[in-house]
């Protein structure tokens, strides 16, 4: 294969691989509710309960694995590590079809989460370092995009198979998603850092000097209200729509399917943004505030009832359509011997986020009410993620030929 094409191979390969990883990260949120029920668990209070504990214990896994992952990939290479990572979550979402109890659940549940957080950070990484320059913003969001109608497809498959089919489903996917990474390039920033003897891989790398700390610190706090968004309107649809008032009960598959149309349409929004601001940053501000306005927007239209609900959330999935964004901009800030730890961890560390909020969230609907709830958190996030956001430095022409000290 000619070297030109080889980067739009990684590109190709890194779409399909996030499209496999979003139709089994958003699986459990579809199946939540039918699964836990096909379990034996019946009692509504005790459906949110364990479906908020089983997706604790899913972001839980990503967090760790996002680090754990993103070090592997600094370390060992980008390929070697998606091809464990894929093999792992793969391997968890097709035993998830076979479950008894929510204890063998749970844990299936953190492995999958631990398996999936390799997937997008390495990807992004490989492909933003084969690419030049000029066209690297085009890559990722193409990644991004492409990946994000896997949970769009997994919204309709979970209209049309039961949840065993569904898990087994997604582990097949996995499978042939490995197989077909085999043909894909190594980055040749990373072959060319392998050979010296530059440390590398080390998380740790993230904490300290302060200066790097805060650079990390930034960029996932700017992405922090897209797991307010995807954590609480998502996930708990069902929830907030009997607390509107709602005759008609909402379909957990219509809101991701809805939502995640809204996503596409906000990644590939967003990424032409960057591109015709040539900046990434003003890019992540102007979602910010769109993100802000839709969600109270969301919450004064949706009780009309459920067809304003499901289109209120396509509004709000688009806002946070900045996420491929983000994730370029955190391949981008740090250098090649930290940068598929940076990359891969910054999304899972967003990712787990989603605990301590859905946490606040319960905590306060009930002196608050729902919905009153619902609207402080998502403004006190927005407020955060714009503040952060302004403190980022502009990544948009940076040369990535670069280390970290």
């Amino acid at each position: 294969m000619s070297s030109d094409r080889r980067p739009w191979l990684a590109v190709m390969v890194a779409a399909l691989g996030y499209f496999v990883d979003m139709f089994d990260l958003v699986m459990f949120s579809i199946l939540r509710i039918p699964s836990l029920r096909g379990i034996g668990v019946t009692d509504p209070e005790e459906l949110a309960r364990l479906g908020k504990h089983l997706l604790d214990m899913q972001l839980i896994g990503m967090l760790l694995g996002g680090f754990a992952f993103g070090a592997a990939g600094d370390r060992f290479g980008r390929t070697r590590t998606l091809y464990a990572s894929i093999a792992l979550y793969s391997t968890a979402n097709l035993l998830n079809a076979f479950v008894t109890n929510v204890e063998a659940y749970a844990v299936l549940r953190a492995l999958a989460g631990f398996g999936l957080a390799g997937e997008l950070g390495a990807g992004i990484t490989l492909v933003g370092e084969l690419l030049p320059t000029r066209l690297r913003g085009v890559g990722t969001t193409l990644v991004a995009s492409v990946g994000l109608l896997g949970a769009v497809v997994a919204g309709a498959t979970a209209e049309l198979l039961g949840w065993k089919a569904c898990y087994v489903l997604g582990g097949v996917l996995g499978f042939v998603l490995l197989a077909m990474r085999l043909g894909v390039a190594e980055s040749g920033l990373f072959e060319q850092m392998a050979r010296s003897t530059t440390p590398r891989g080390n998380p740790l790398g993230l904490l300290w000097p302060s200066e790097r700390l805060v650079r990390f610190g930034c960029i996932v706090l700017s992405a922090m209200p897209i797991w307010f968004a995807t954590g609480v309107l998502f996930v708990f649809a069902p929830e907030l729509g009997r607390a509107m008032g709602l005759s008609e009960a909402i379909q957990p598959g219509r809101v991701i399917g809805f939502a995640y149309g809204g996503v596409v349409v906000g990644n590939f929004s967003s990424g032409w943004l960057s591109q015709v601001l040539r900046s990434r940053k003003r890019a992540i501000g102007a979602f910010l505030v769109a993100l802000a306005v839709s969600m109270l927007v969301f919450l004064e239209v949706a009780p009309l009832g459920a067809m304003p609900f499901y289109a209120m959330i396509f509004v709000v999935g688009a806002a946070t359509g900045y996420w491929s964004v983000f994730v370029t901009t955190a391949s981008e800030l740090f250098g090649t011997n930290l940068r598929a730890t940076a990359a891969t961890s910054a999304p899972n560390v967003v990712r787990g986020l989603a605990v301590p909020i859905t946490s606040i969230w319960f905590a306060l609907k009930p002196t608050l009410g729902v919905i009153p709830a619902t609207r402080m958190l998502a403004l006190v996030c927005c407020a955060i993620g714009l503040v952060c956001t302004l403190m980022l430095r502009e990544t948009f022409h940076r040369d990535l030929d670069f280390t970290e000290p």
